[in-house]
């Protein structure tokens, strides 16, 4: 019996491949391409040309292609980027923020938390508390981003605290002056003193439990002594803004006075007796509240708020007279709608034909009329607007005098009806988002 012809096609060891009765030797390239087709019949180890990788030898792990490490990727990808029912119930009931602990504690991993970060589904508030950055791009007033690091703030203070000052004034609705450096303001219980650090300052103070209330489930001091902490905090002109919106929103002088009592002697506590007797419910916003203190500071004496005439079937109520000079101001807020953060009900020809209409019924008595806005009453053009409107009062002084007696008649007999105003509050940190 004959024995099988060998056939060698190389220099090496051969392999064994039975095929129509005989051996056949192969070259490694040939064995190692027969043995990655078992391992991989699918191809995936084949480059974009169909040849296979080489290696140089057997014990190199394969080299996977981009686009089959990207789909090999994708589902661990999508599965870090996801957030648990968990935190999202957490960050629900505290204005759509998170701490990094709390979101640990709720079964996010740190790889998890620094992804979010890192691709720009979460953004960092501050450090350590996080939101989404959907929610925190869509608060684009001053007040709502205030209230957002605020609230980052409060988060990470671990000491019994409540918002304060500017900080509980913005989710009170309570009209301020921005502050000249945005600061989040916190009051812990304690003796008298104050420290600033990393952007947070800490009022130690005493606080009753009728100062305090809770907005959206944040704890903070109320509208009387928040409008006194802001005027000890930033002076006269602050503080009488404060507590004339105060008192609009239904602060008593009584009130006022006895939260007073408990500050006589706490630091920049002299301002409050002065801001509280010059301090008026009348004024309808901000900028009459400045215009009544740029008047005033004319040297002719203390204007009159909100004078009345009436005739004819209509009543007109103006916000300032001094003399026979009446004052108005004109913000932007009347002729935009509530939309977009004013009060016009109409189209705004329809509000300045009627303004101008009530304006020719006030000048028919022999008024002047002075129309001011908000740059001639605040910034670096007061004193331009406190020269015009000297100017104008002499003028009209100089045609119709100062006295006032032959209006009388015309005097409305019954109390100014408040204005009411339906202009949209700030959204509480989005809660057509998050439902605090």
């Amino acid at each position: 019996m004959t024995s099988p012809k060998v056939v060698r096609t190389g220099p090496v060891q051969p392999v064994r491949a039975r095929q129509a009765g005989e051996l056949r030797v192969t070259s490694p390239r040939s064995a190692l391409d027969s043995t990655r087709r078992h391992r991989d019949p699918i191809g995936l180890l084949r480059t974009t040309e169909g040849r296979p990788f080489s290696t140089g030898t057997r014990r190199d792990p394969p080299v996977h292609s981009r686009q089959e490490r990207r789909r090999r990727w994708r589902p661990c990808r999508r599965k870090v980027l996801a957030m648990n029912s968990r935190v999202i119930a957490v960050m629900s009931t505290q204005w759509g923020l998170v701490t990094r602990a709390q979101a640990i504690s709720a079964g996010m991993s740190r790889e998890q938390i620094d992804r979010l970060v890192r691709t720009g589904t979460w953004v960092a508030v501050r450090r350590g508390v996080y939101g989404e950055r959907a929610y925190v791009d869509s608060l684009t007033t001053h007040a709502e981003q205030r209230m957002l690091a605020d609230r980052a703030a409060s988060l990470r203070v671990r000491d019994p605290h409540l918002l304060s000052h500017h900080s509980a004034a913005y989710p009170l609705e309570l009209p301020v002056l921005r502050e000249p450096e945005p600061t989040s303001h916190l009051t812990h219980p304690g003796l008298v003193g104050t420290h600033r650090r990393h952007g947070i300052a800490h009022h130690l103070a005493p606080y009753p439990p009728e100062q305090t209330c809770r907005v959206g489930g944040m704890p903070m001091l109320g509208l009387a002594r928040t409008a006194l902490d802001i005027a000890r905090e930033h002076g006269y002109l602050h503080g009488l803004v404060a507590v004339d919106s105060a008192m609009r929103m239904g602060v008593t002088r009584t009130e006022l006075l006895a939260v007073a009592r408990q500050m006589y002697c706490w630091p920049h506590s002299t301002v409050i007796a002065d801001v509280i007797a010059s301090a008026s419910p009348d004024t309808d916003s901000i900028g009459e509240t400045l215009l009544r203190d740029l008047v005033e500071s004319l040297g002719f004496g203390v204007p009159e708020v909100q004078f009345g005439l009436t005739a004819d079937g209509r009543t007109v109520w103006c916000d300032l007279r001094l003399g026979r000079q009446i004052y108005e101001f004109d913000g932007k807020v009347k002729i935009l709608a509530p939309v977009e953060g004013g009060y016009a009900e109409r189209p705004p020809t329809e509000v300045l034909w009627s303004e101008k209409g009530r304006q020719d019924f006030v000048t028919g008595f022999k008024l002047g009329v002075c129309r001011v806005a908000w740059a001639d009453v605040w910034g670096p053009g007061v004193e331009q607007g406190r020269s015009r409107m000297l100017r104008e009062y002499l003028a009209t002084c100089e045609r119709f005098g100062t006295g006032v007696a032959d209006l009388a008649p015309y005097r409305p007999r019954g109390p100014r009806p408040r204005p009411r105003l339906h202009r949209p509050g700030y959204r509480l940190m989005g809660w057509d988002r998050w439902a605090a």
